[in-house]
């Protein structure tokens, strides 16, 4: 006997919700990156003139006076990738065996910031603009990048293929097989 198809409905569903959690992750992420850069210029006695958080494009924070400008550079991608995984953490935690959606979607989150920075500071020095380009003026070494990079990437692919089939899209039927970490 056949296996009965699946409604394409839910397929449909699932995917315009993933849509929607990659465009307000990429968003979140790049604020809390951002909120990095602004606390560390604040508690080292700077001061955050602006961030820009754009809707397409990439997000930035104007620092003046900058007193410890490397520090200030690496709290954006250090707190872009410790605050998601520490949310994660917390929401698992809080959630338990609850709320699996909740769960797949924060891991999602957590995976997304820990490739992006990683993506953002590994291969950043290439072309050194950006953090990594700031970076490198104020002394960090291209293999402390590369290292970051190569370390937070593939943590955020790990979180990603615990997501299961598809990063999460399975269908509810075998949400069993699919296990945040």
């Amino acid at each position: 006997m056949a296996e009965a198809q699946p409604n394409p409905a839910p397929l449909v569903l699932r995917l315009a919700y993933a849509a929607a959690v990659l465009a307000v992750s990429w968003y979140v992420m790049m604020a809390v990156h951002e909120l990095g850069h602004a606390l560390a210029a604040i508690a080292t006695g700077g001061g955050v003139e602006r961030i820009v958080l754009p809707l397409l494009g990439f997000s930035r924070t104007d620092i003046a006076p900058n007193p410890q400008p490397l520090g200030v550079a690496w709290a954006g991608p250090i707190a872009g990738v410790v605050l998601p995984v520490l949310l994660f953490m917390i929401a698992k935690l809080a959630l338990r065996k609850r709320c699996h959606l909740a769960q797949q979607t924060l891991c999602f989150f957590a995976g997304l910031c820990l490739l992006s920075n990683g993506v953002y500071l590994g291969l950043g020095w290439l072309d050194r603009v950006g953090d990594a380009g700031d970076l490198l003026r104020h002394g960090a070494s291209v293999w402390q990048l590369i290292v970051f990079g190569a370390l937070s990437s593939a943590a955020g692919l790990w979180f990603w293929h615990r997501l299961g089939p598809w990063l999460g899209l399975a269908s509810p039927r075998d949400a069993h097989r699919t296990a945040a970490p």
